[in-house]
């Protein structure tokens, strides 16, 4: 009997024993998963936080490897370079953390994102300076015949700056003047009696220049009578050592398209002869033209 209960508290025993040893391995084995985990994603948060700077060192070497070419972008290259130098530094400090990986990564996507499009800016500009030299060398090839180098390229520097100088001048053309009765109503007649006549009238056309420069434009008339006398304001303006002496301005607000001019210059007691009517931009003698009153 008491062999019985011995063996029964035994087996008590047993099972407990054998119920907490199920429970600690359990339990050991739960804490070891849990720690391998842990271990995986710290060593993983590592390796992408590598990752990132990684990724980030090798934007930072694009743009070196740009600013090196030195072209007109390179102020702006080398801002976008700091942005991404000061982006390195703050994830070297930063703790690694999952949620500011999350931030770093996303400010990564927007650096990169800038740099790509520099980068095709920068391949543009560099085909655009490929073309330009190719050209040049082109040019140099032809006229390298009859000159030497030296002499050609001063040469085409001055030929090319007398050509845009040359090209954006404006023109002037249909120059027209004649003399006109004003009447009372104010209708005017044109007329070629010296007595009859008691206005000039001095029309001409600004022809339309893409590449010259728009605004304001100033011309000066200048009406001479059959007694070599300028008619008119009888004004002088100096342009260096020049003067010139003249009869009357016309502004013209200049934008690129053709544009017709009409004065008149009001007089008494013309003289019978010839008239010669001169147009000036500044200096420049750009159109003339006479009439004779009979």
């Amino acid at each position: 009997m008491e062999n019985q209960k011995s063996n029964s508290s035994l087996k008590a025993i047993i099972l407990v024993l054998s119920i907490l040893l199920l429970g600690s391995l359990f339990y050991i084995f739960k804490l070891t998963t849990e720690v391998k985990t842990l271990h995986t994603e710290v060593t993983s948060t590592k390796t992408e936080k590598e990752n990132v700077l990684l990724d980030l060192q090798k934007l930072k070497a694009t743009y070196d490897a740009a600013i090196a070419e030195n072209t007109s972008m390179s102020d702006e290259l080398i801002a976008e370079r700091e942005k991404v130098v000061g982006l390195m530094a703050q994830l070297e400090k930063s703790k690694g953390d999952v949620a500011s990986l999350a931030k770093y990564k996303q400010k990564f996507l927007a650096l990169q994102t800038k740099m790509n499009s520099l980068m095709q800016e920068v391949e543009v500009l560099k085909k655009q300076n490929q073309a330009l030299t190719t050209n040049l060398d082109s040019t140099k090839v032809v006229l390298t015949d009859s000159k030497n180098y030296n002499q050609v390229l001063v040469g085409q520097n001055e030929e090319l700056s007398k050509t845009v100088e040359k090209g954006s001048k404006l023109s002037v053309l249909n120059l027209k003047t004649g003399a006109y009765k004003l009447k009372s109503s104010g209708k005017q007649i044109e007329t070629d009696k010296a007595s009859r006549a008691n206005i000039l009238k001095v029309s001409f056309t600004i022809a339309e220049n893409k590449i010259a420069k728009s605004g304001d434009k100033t011309y000066y008339i200048q009406v001479i009578d059959t007694k070599n006398n300028v008619l008119g304001d009888k004004s002088t303006v100096e342009f260096g050592s020049e003067s010139l002496t003249y009869s009357f301005t016309t502004s013209v607000k200049y934008e690129n398209k053709t544009v017709n001019v009409s004065q008149d210059l009001p007089g008494k007691k013309f003289e019978k002869g010839t008239y010669f009517v001169n147009v000036f931009d500044k200096s420049e003698l750009v159109s003339k033209s006479s009439f004779t009153l009979k």
